[in-house]
């Protein structure tokens, strides 16, 4: 089985690009992230009519988060137990977003993530994003506690740079999201709790990157982030063969700012029913 994530970053946007690539990379299940649209916008026969199930939850023109799979799409869940909301007035009540979903594909369950950006240091939204991962944390423990052996992908879009090998120049980034010392440490709560990073291992860095903003020739001149991570449960990791960033698909008119990221799958997928559905 393969399985990949892409924050799209608009998926009406690049619909055609998103279905080319799902009939060249033989990809059994993508997870989406930003799709930049409400659920009854999502192009969904673009993608059935490719032999793609899709669940998608989105709410306005930010955030969104899909999962399209050719191996089954069962027990979908929107977002996970106590997801935070956000709210920049402390008057105002936090509000959902459309930030996580969910769906057992042959046999593994797939958490689509598209983790809030922080913003600064001094913004609400920082304060947002660390409870969201504890909370996130905290879930993924109890799933694990629930099935020591359930296979789980938490996989998307992280928005963090979990070491100065995943960032072009870790002195740019001084005082600002995504490398503050919180942020790494909340990333690495959810590893120490069994979640192993299973590209790392077949994409060595450094200068091995995710994400490269449009602006000032970032792409070109190599200078991207690792913000977009495969974070496999223990079982889940055991059966990880390879994994890769497609570079090339950054490429072009019409790019996303952020590449796909795909992980191969040996051995049978559908053994036993993951927890945290």
């Amino acid at each position: 089985m393969r399985l990949a994530t892409w924050n799209v970053n608009s998926v009406r946007s690049r619909v055609d690009r998103i279905v080319d690539w799902l009939e060249r990379s033989d990809v059994d299940v993508l997870a989406i992230q930003e799709t930049k649209c409400k659920d009854d916008q999502f192009p969904y026969q673009r993608f059935t009519d490719i032999g793609y199930q899709v669940a998608h939850v989105g709410t306005s023109q930010w955030n969104g988060v899909a999962i399209a799979s050719r191996v089954g799409l069962d027990d979908v869940q929107i977002g996970f137990e106590n997801q935070p909301g956000f709210s920049k007035d402390p008057e105002v009540p936090p509000a959902d977003e459309a930030r996580a979903i969910s769906a057992t594909c042959g046999g593994v369950r797939v958490w689509s993530l598209y983790v809030p950006n922080g913003r600064s240091l001094e913004d609400p939204h920082y304060r947002y994003k660390l409870d969201w991962l504890a909370t996130l944390r905290d879930d993924a423990r109890s799933w694990l506690a629930a099935d020591p052996q359930a296979r789980i992908a938490l996989v998307g879009d992280w928005n963090v740079a979990p070491t100065d090998d995943d960032v072009w120049d870790p002195a740019l980034f001084e005082g600002r999201t995504h490398t503050s010392g919180p942020e790494r440490d909340a990333f690495r709560a959810i590893v120490d709790e069994g979640f192993a990073d299973v590209v790392r291992p077949f994409t060595p860095g450094p200068g091995v990157y995710t994400y490269w903003d449009y602006t000032q020739l970032r792409f070109p001149r190599r200078e991207g982030l690792r913000i977009d991570f495969v974070l496999a449960s223990p079982a889940l990791a055991a059966q990880v063969t390879d994994a890769s960033i497609d570079r090339q698909e950054r490429k072009g008119k019409g790019a996303s700012d952020h590449a796909p990221v795909v992980v191969e799958l040996g051995g049978d997928a559908a053994v036993t029913e993951p927890a945290g559905a």
